[in-house]
C-alpha cells in the first residue's frame, strides 16, 4: 500500500482516481489545485503525486517544480486533457520539469494503474 496525493480541479476525475487507487489498497488524499496539494504534501509526505496540468489557483507545472524543490524522491505522474497537440507538448514539458510519467486524458484505468505500479516498484 502506498500513500498517493491526487491533485486536479475536476472533482469527478479526482473521485474516479481515488476510487480506483483505493480499490488497489492505496491511501489517497485529494486536492483541488496545486496550492492545496503542496500543503497536503507537507502534511502527509505521500509516495506518489498525480497532478493535472491545467488548474486554477496553481497549475501543475508550478506544482511539479515546487515538489522537486522539496525533494527529488517524490514520484510524480502528470495528466492533461488539453487539445491533443498542445496537451502532448505540455506533457513532454512536464516530464522535463520532473514528472516521471505522463498520461493524456482520456486514459484507460489500466494505464493509470500500470504507471502507478511502475513508479512504486
Amino acid at each position: 500500500m502506498a500513500r498517493i496525493l491526487v491533485i486536479g480541479n475536476d472533482e469527478g476525475m479526482r473521485s474516479l482516481l481515488r476510487d480506483m487507487l483505493e480499490e488497489e489498497k492505496h491511501e489517497v488524499w485529494e486536492a483541488p489545485d496545486g496550492r492545496v496539494g503542496i500543503d497536503l504534501y507537507r502534511q502527509h509526505h505521500p509516495d506518489l503525486v498525480v497532478t493535472d496540468i491545467f488548474m486554477p489557483e496553481q497549475e501543475g507545472m508550478q506544482t511539479i517544480l515546487e515538489l522537486r524543490k522539496k525533494t527529488s524522491q517524490v514520484k510524480i505522474i502528470a495528466i492533461s486533457g488539453g487539445a491533443l497537440s498542445e496537451g502532448l507538448k505540455v506533457l513532454r514539458a512536464a516530464g522535463d520539469f520532473g514528472a516521471l510519467s505522463v498520461l493524456a486524458k482520456p486514459f484507460l484505468p489500466q494505464d493509470m494503474l500500470k504507471a502507478v505500479k511502475e513508479l512504486l516498484t
